[in-house]
């Protein structure tokens, strides 16, 4: 994955809206979920393209130090072949200008690894900016990430408070004793519907009850009428009884006056 493209993920990822994604999202939680590994995915990959561009950046200014030190190094040879040649040629020797071209083959060297150095120097700069910005939006999206973690945890523990008090409301819901509808209520009505039955059973016990202890008494003023009308019965043979004796006793007596006679 190219710097540019790693650069303008992380840009992209880097300035979202959470908050407004979230707004716009029809299950809120499978969008953080998804989020989520869209960000562990990206910074993974942001990662592994900051590590390489850090390697190379670091083998781009270990060159650079390299051609720093070579200029260096062959400057100071540049300079010894000089003062060599100077020395040679003060004492009249003829390997002066011996020197002096071994001190301007060690200038050559010098100015060419100046000029690598100098080359490398705007490369360097660019590649540290670089590094500097995937740094920063690295960081940004880690902080993006952590609060993402953060959303689908608060989403996660408001929907099961919401769940927990649905099913809360529910069971309050489902023994509302004032409720007809109610598990409660229709058992409340059963019982009232088994008391009235009781309540007629015995309503109308208490009327066959008062019918028999009527009957009974109509039996027991019968009775009595029948035993008053024997009495009387008996009553009125009983006086016909002694009438029918003294009927007797005066005909006797009549009979025997007239034998007397």
């Amino acid at each position: 994955m190219s710097k540019q493209s790693i650069l303008g993920r992380i840009a992209q990822l880097a300035k979202a809206n959470i908050n407004s994604l979230l707004d716009q999202a029809e299950d809120p939680q499978k969008m953080l979920d998804q989020m989520v590994r869209d960000y562990t995915n990206s910074i993974a990959d942001a990662e592994a393209a900051i590590a390489q561009t850090i390697g190379n950046l670091r083998m781009q200014e270990q060159d650079y130090q390299e051609d720093v030190r070579a200029a260096e190094d062959w400057g100071r040879k540049a300079l010894a072949a000089s003062q060599r040649a100077d020395e040679m040629r003060a004492s009249g020797s003829g390997e002066a200008a011996k020197f002096d071209n071994l001190a301007k083959v060690a200038i050559g060297k010098q100015m060419q690894s100046e000029s690598e150095a100098r080359s490398a120097e705007p490369s360097i700069q660019s590649q540290n900016e670089v590094v500097d910005k995937l740094k920063t939006g690295l960081q940004t999206m880690k902080g993006k990430l952590d609060e993402l973690k953060s959303k689908r945890s608060e989403l996660i523990a408001r929907s099961k408070v919401a769940e927990a008090q649905t099913q809360v409301h529910d069971a309050v819901k489902s023994i509302d004793i004032l409720d007809p509808t109610s598990e409660i209520g229709r058992f409340e009505e059963k019982i009232r519907r088994e008391e009235a039955k009781v309540m007629g059973q015995q309503e109308l016990a208490a009327s066959s009850l008062d019918a028999q202890f009527e009957a009974l008494e109509d039996v027991g003023q019968q009775t009595e009428i029948e035993a008053r009308l024997a009495a009387l019965k008996q009553g009125s043979q009983g006086q016909l009884g002694a009438g029918s004796s003294q009927t007797a006793d005066a005909s006797g007596a009549v009979d025997a006056e007239v034998v007397d006679r």
